[in-house]
């Protein structure tokens, strides 16, 4: 699913908006392939295009900035002790649960529009910006990657007739993300997760540094606790 405003705002600052793709493109098998395989990926060099933003809580936080657009993407690497693979998942693809524990969601909710399940998120911003809106498409598959157990989500931007644009929420026309998520050998998670939107309008400078550097890490907090309530009161 989109990500929160810790990341989102991260993303960039004023770009011209991207085209959403169509609503009858899904995701291919060599898409889920590549993001496992970022999994075993070693962290990318120094001296190359990926820029180590932050390191904290045993995640590292990756950027790569693309000059034309003013945009970044994102690689995340870490792991959520005591949270296994599966019930991360759950979480995550639970959207009614997110209304409960995640205080930037506005409104969140999957409809069906020709044949294909949609999403419509409206992400709460800080005052006096304002809040940005997803219109997107995911994929979630438990795979078998040479007897490893492994999940993946996948998700998108589309374009959607049914969800037109709302006067005073900017609607966010480019976004993917990946979610890899392993056991970590123990009893908790090994996660990679890959992001990039454009948000729209001018993100405020000290906006972005925050987010990468201190929302992200709250985000992470928020969300193993999150799981584990989640376990308390489903049973997992």
């Amino acid at each position: 699913m989109a990500a929160p405003p810790e990341l989102e705002a991260a993303a960039g600052m004023a770009a011209p908006p991207e085209a959403q793709e169509a609503l009858s493109r899904g995701f291919s098998e060599e898409q889920f392939g590549a993001a496992c395989r970022e999994l075993d990926q070693p962290a990318p060099a120094a001296a190359g295009p990926w820029q180590l933003l932050v390191e904290t809580m045993g995640v590292r936080i990756y950027r790569l900035y693309h000059q034309q657009s003013g945009l970044y993407e994102y690689k995340i690497f870490g792991g959520l002790a005591d949270i296994p693979p599966k019930l991360c998942a759950d979480v995550y693809m639970d959207l009614d649960f997110r209304k409960k524990w995640d205080q930037y969601v506005k409104e969140l909710y999957e409809e069906t529009y020709d044949g294909e399940k949609v999403i419509y998120w409206e992400v709460k911003y800080p005052f006096p910006l304002s809040n940005r809106d997803y219109v997107y498409i995911r994929e979630s598959r438990e795979m078998d990657v040479q007897g490893r157990k492994i999940w993946v989500v996948l998700a998108k931007s589309v374009a959607v007739p049914q969800c037109p644009e709302k006067p005073g929420v900017i609607r966010v026309k480019s976004y993917k993300q990946s979610l890899v998520i392993e056991s970590d050998g123990k009893a908790g998670s090994k996660v990679y997760m890959y992001y990039f939107d454009n948000p729209g309008g001018m993100i405020p400078t000290w906006l972005v540094n925050w987010a990468a550097k201190s929302g992200v890490p709250a985000f992470l907090k928020d969300i193993q606790k999150a799981c584990l309530n989640y376990s308390k009161t489903h049973g997992c």
